[in-house]
């Protein structure tokens, strides 16, 4: 008997969904898009209102005849994807594919993988959104368009590699990442000093107890902070005003996909793209609502799930129902926040699901209980000899409320600093006298915005209206893979600061004292090439470039989906110009190097420039017009074109360095195209990583030559000196190494291969040029 085939878009979704439907339902996976745009000629019709030209992939294809199959020996076919534009899209594309009547075939969207969900989705079938399937083609053909387009613009004015490209979204976040980096480039710190004083009083077991009171401003100078000081001494300190107030804290809305990723790459450490990941995971076993939505509210039945967990776990008192509205009228992408499927399921199994999982159930419980409760105690304190008014604070926990569960994170937690915590105040009155300890002024630095983290990466673009939920992670991906951003350690400099104290025998001291300041950990940073290839893109395509046309570009897609405007036409609007300015910069634009002058050579008097060379950044000594060829150095990992100096600069030309003599050979270090090597009798071994090339010792190297000629030696089965062919050990069986390409020999050849004579490694090589195997074929098609 003929059964109902269902088709989702993972095979562990498929899995779950048919556990679920039981034996009238046979649930298939297409794994994820069957068809996209055809690469050649950029897959659209231009000059037919944009359509677009669809291809199955390659490696799509078995799956396709697959669903073909089974969809002519179904009873009914379903289409069961993701409930957003891009789960509707993936619908469509497999109605047209199957042959499916999109009118008729019944689509099924559900926000959870639970018994329920699924069988109430199955009990109201919709058929396919074409709104929504049309604002995913218009984003796909637009994007398209811009990179097909863009990207040769870059390969010919900036060159280098024909990885460079551009992309709507993606130089956006370029954008914000190399403005932020020279903001803190430019970023002159300004020091001032915090006045602050120790006094004690009995607590209310008359113990003797420390607390710090604030000054009353901060100032600008020493010498401000040392006549202040001068002017305490023989004060007495009054308590002149205590004003107790009744204060609170409300929790946050359950999670969005961006405020998951925020939380996730704060409290967790997670990468975006290891939290889609890992959420994606959670929702296809069941045990979250669906990850890509931009929505914060809850449904009924998970409020009331909710409130049972609350009132058996806490107590009637902690919970406090509440309903969070969006403030993004757009908010579309779902119907629902989310959250887990199951509320009394508080972990999940598996070790590194449950670190997001616990997050995730803790942020949606916190949701729906009581605002945390405090006591909030401030100070008034006199000092009788200036009149100026010093301040205590104190605050008391009254009641705990959410914060029992959850707290939420903030970027600038690390550089929150520990005295600005409230602490406790012991019982004071107005009038009583304190005993005087100690006053300070303390220097303190003032700080540029912090470099951008993923989370912070993700907040900005959300603020702007740029990107929707499913773009913020591959972004993130793309920008790093083109090498325009990567992730950098900063080590801290030392810094020195002046503390000047008051004690209580009206003595003032003055020391100085030293901290580590500008550490970084993975924190976002533009390469060299993202900063030219940002200038560029800014000079030429400014409107491209600019955060209110992206964000506008994002309104007309959700105008799209909600039926107001033809995707067509908003693709005119959009090409006709943005074409005019393609042809217009490759007839006029000139070459973008990023060129900087730093000064002139001592020796020979010739400039000194820093700028993009083929490989990437290098100084430059010299120029191409002059008879004397250039000299050129490549930049260190740590060093950027914008900031390096004329000093640092000229330090690069001490390589290529002469170390010595090694076994009767001389030794020397130098920078190639890979990266540092050391040459050694005519041969080439890279550096290991912790060794640095303008300082490395002959004596640290001769080990390192040593081995690695070893375990070459130890691969090397027969080498052809005169052809430059090898015959090599690998991981997978001997192999052929000409140049820089490798040859795989079939499992005979492998048998007799330290027999194999130079016309039978020749005749090999041929025959795998001429026929290349399968996968090979494959990738040089693509290309």
């Amino acid at each position: 008997m003929a059964k109902n085939l269902l088709i989702v878009e993972s095979p562990a979704k498929a899995k779950t969904i048919e556990k679920i439907l039981g034996e009238e339902f046979e649930v298939r996976s297409c794994y994820g898009h069957i068809r996209d745009l055809e690469k050649s000629e950029m897959g659209i019709d231009l000059k037919n209102k944009f359509s677009p030209r669809y291809a199955v992939p390659a490696d799509k294809e078995k799956v396709v005849k697959e669903l073909k199959s089974m969809a002519k020996k179904a009873k009914e076919v379903w289409l069961a994807s993701d409930e957003d534009r891009e789960g509707e899209s993936i619908s469509w594309h497999l109605s047209e594919v199957l042959g499916l009547d999109p009118k008729k075939t019944k689509r099924i969207v559900f926000h959870e993988i639970t018994a329920p969900a699924i069988k109430k989705a199955v009990e109201n079938p919709r058929f396919i959104n074409m709104d929504l399937v049309d604002a995913q083609q218009a984003r796909r053909i637009l994007d398209r368009i811009v990179g097909f387009e863009l990207s040769p613009v870059l390969w010919r004015k900036i060159g280098m590699q024909k990885s460079l490209s551009a992309g709507r979204v993606q130089s956006v976040a370029v954008r914000l990442i190399a403005e932020r980096e020279r903001e803190i480039n430019q970023f002159t710190p300004e020091s001032v000093f915090k006045i602050s004083a120790l006094f004690s009083a009995n607590d209310i077991n008359k113990k003797k107890v420390k607390f710090k009171a604030e000054g009353p401003q901060k100032l600008a100078t020493g010498n401000a902070a040392e006549k202040f000081l001068t002017e305490c001494k023989g004060a007495k300190y009054t308590v002149k005003d205590i004003n107790v107030k009744d204060g609170k804290r409300t929790p946050s809305a359950p999670f969005t996909t961006s405020t998951l990723q925020q939380e996730a790459s704060r409290k967790l450490g997670y990468s975006v793209s290891k939290t889609m990941l890992l959420a994606q995971k959670l929702y296809e076993s069941g045990k979250i609502t669906y990850m890509r939505t931009d929505s914060i509210s809850l449904s009924e039945t998970a409020v009331d799930a909710i409130k049972a967990e609350i009132n058996s776990s806490f107590g009637a008192k902690y919970y406090q129902p509440r309903k969070f509205k969006n403030k993004n009228e757009n908010a579309q992408e779902a119907h629902e926040a989310i959250r887990p499927t199951y509320m009394n399921e508080s972990k999940v199994d598996d070790a590194d699901l449950n670190r997001l999982y616990e997050l995730i159930w803790k942020r949606t419980i916190a949701s729906q209980m009581s605002d945390a409760q405090f006591e909030k105690t401030v100070a008034k304190i006199e000092v009788s000899t200036n009149k100026e008014t010093l301040s205590a604070s104190g605050e008391v926990m009254k009641f705990d409320g959410f914060l029992k569960v959850y707290l939420e994170s903030n970027d600038d937690e690390e550089e929150e600093n520990d005295e600005s915590e409230e602490s406790l105040l012991p019982p004071l009155s107005v009038g009583q006298v304190l005993d005087f300890i100690e006053m300070t002024g303390l220097e303190r630095f003032s700080r540029p915005s912090a470099r951008y983290t993923e989370a912070s990466l993700v907040k900005k673009l959300e603020e702007l209206g740029i990107g929707r939920p499913s773009t913020y992670a591959p972004t993130i991906s793309t920008i790093m893979k083109r090498n325009y951003v990567e992730k950098r350690e900063k080590e801290g400099i030392k810094r020195n600061y002046q503390i000047l104290s008051l004690n209580n025998k009206d003595e003032i001291k003055t020391e100085v004292s030293s901290e580590i300041t500008g550490a970084e950990k993975n924190k976002l940073t533009p390469t060299d090439l993202g900063l030219v290839v940002t200038d560029f893109l800014k000079l030429h395509f400014s409107k491209v470039m600019d955060f209110n046309f992206t964000a506008k570009i994002e309104g007309e897609f959700d105008e799209i989906a909600a039926g107001k405007l033809l995707w067509s036409d908003m693709l005119t609007a959009f090409y006709e110009p943005f074409h005019t300015t393609i042809e217009h910069t490759l007839e006029t634009a000139e070459r973008a190097k990023g060129e900087r002058e730093l000064g002139f050579d001592p020796v020979s008097g010739k400039k000194l420039i820093t700028r993009m060379g083929r490989y990437g950044p290098m100084v430059q000594i010299g120029h191409q017009d002059e008879e004397e060829k250039p000299r050129f150095a490549k930049l260190k990992a740590s060093q950027s074109i914008e900031t390096i100096s004329f000093d640092e600069a000229m330090e690069l030309f001490k390589l290529p360095r002469m170390l010595g003599q090694f076994e009767e050979e001389e030794v020397s270090v130098n920078i190639g195209r890979f990266g540092p090597y050391a040459a050694h009798a005519k041969k080439f071994y890279s550096l290991n990583k912790e060794m640095d090339p303008y300082t490395v010792t002959l004596e640290e190297l001769t080990p390192m030559i040593a081995e690695k000629r070893k375990a070459k030696d130890e691969r090397t089965i027969k080498v052809f000196e005169k052809e430059k062919i090898q015959l090599l050990r690998g991981p997978y069986g001997p192999y052929i190494k000409q140049g820089l390409r490798n040859f795989k020999l079939n499992k005979e050849q492998q048998e007799k291969v330290e027999t194999l004579t130079i016309e039978e490694v020749n005749a090999i090589i041929a025959e795998l040029k001429a026929n290349p195997p399968r996968k090979m074929a494959r990738k040089k098609k693509a290309s």
